[in-house]
């Protein structure tokens, strides 16, 4: 098989996986409480996060980290209320390790 067979190929291979799904995780932060607390929490109650609401968000596939960004809330359009993250730094997306 020669390279442009094999070029078109990978073209191939990777334009089929171009329409796969994949979830985005969202990490606005972590609180770490007690055991006591936590079996005492009810509706209502408040879970203090290591954030605060200007701090930047991770943004993972998995669990690689993929970007940061800020949440904001779309004030356009269909979406007009809706929670959602601008993106502010995006990590180089090629192969794990590379």
């Amino acid at each position: 098989m020669d390279s442009l067979s094999q070029n078109a190929d990978v073209r191939k291979t990777k334009a089929a996986f171009t329409h796969v799904l994949i979830e985005i995780m969202v990490s606005v932060g972590r609180a770490r409480p007690l055991v006591r607390d936590l079996l005492q929490l009810e509706e209502g109650s408040v879970l203090l996060l290591d954030k605060r609401v200007e701090d930047l968000v991770e943004l993972y596939v998995g669990d690689r980290l993929i970007g940061m960004g800020v949440l904001e809330i779309a004030d356009t359009g269909e979406q007009q209320g809706q929670l959602c993250v601008r993106l502010i730094d995006v990590n180089d997306l090629g192969p794990a390790g590379a």
